[in-house]
C-alpha cells in the first residue's frame, strides 16, 4: 500500500479504499498486492519509467479515466510536463493520432486542474 500511495497520492487512495465493497474487495486487493506491491515496486525501473510505459499504455488501450490518473501519478514521480508531452507525441506514431488527440485533451484537463485554470 505504500507504494501505491506515493504514486498515486493519499486522497486517491483514500477514496478508493473508501469505495471498496464485497463486491470490489477482492480487486482492490489483487491490484494492491500485485499491480503496486510487486511490479511497481520491482527495482528493474524506476518510477519515471514506469509512468511513461503506464501512460503509454492508458493512452493505447483509451482508458482515460486511468489516464487523467496517471497523468497526476507521472509528476508525483517526477515527470515534468514536457516529458509527459513527449511521451504523449510518441503515442501519436505508435497508437495513433486519434488516441494521442484524446489523450492530449485528458492531460490538458490534468494540468489545467492543477493549475486552477481552464
Amino acid at each position: 500500500m505504500r507504494t501505491r500511495r506515493e504514486v498515486l497520492g493519499d486522497a486517491h487512495v483514500d477514496r478508493a479504499v473508501a469505495r471498496t465493497t464485497d463486491f470490489t474487495s477482492d480487486f482492490q486487493d489483487l491490484i494492491t498486492r500485485y499491480a503496486w506491491g510487486e511490479i511497481w515496486s520491482r527495482p528493474g525501473l524506476d518510477r519515471k519509467t514506469r509512468s511513461c510505459i503506464t501512460l503509454t499504455a492508458m493512452v493505447a488501450g483509451g482508458h482515460h479515466d486511468e489516464l487523467a490518473m496517471h497523468v497526476r501519478a507521472a509528476l508525483r514521480n517526477g515527470l515534468t510536463r514536457d516529458e509527459i508531452k513527449e511521451v504523449l507525441l510518441q503515442t501519436a506514431i505508435y497508437c495513433g493520432v486519434p488516441a494521442a488527440n484524446s489523450a492530449f485533451a485528458v492531460a490538458q484537463r490534468v494540468l489545467s486542474d492543477l493549475d486552477g485554470t481552464e
